[in-house]
């Protein structure tokens, strides 16, 4: 988890395209690697999702962790 008070880690994983109306970030969740390196990221929230609930099963999104490192 991060606070990211002057937004340099929300522009370095480009995570301001999910901002909620004032701009601010909103509820993305990002996997970094050691390297930096984006292994997994997703904000449950995102318009461009069909189904924009804030609230994912702890297993499911587990799954989708694991799925995307495979």
């Amino acid at each position: 988890m991060a606070v990211d008070a002057d937004r340099s880690v929300t522009e370095l994983y480009d995570v301001a395209r999910w901002a909620i109306g004032n701009g601010e970030p909103g509820h993305t969740f990002v996997l970094v690697d050691g390297e930096g390196k984006i292994r997994w990221i997703r904000d449950y929230g995102a318009p461009d999702l069909v189904d924009r609930t804030m609230y994912v099963e702890t297993g499911e999104m587990v799954q989708q962790v694991r799925d995307s490192l495979q």
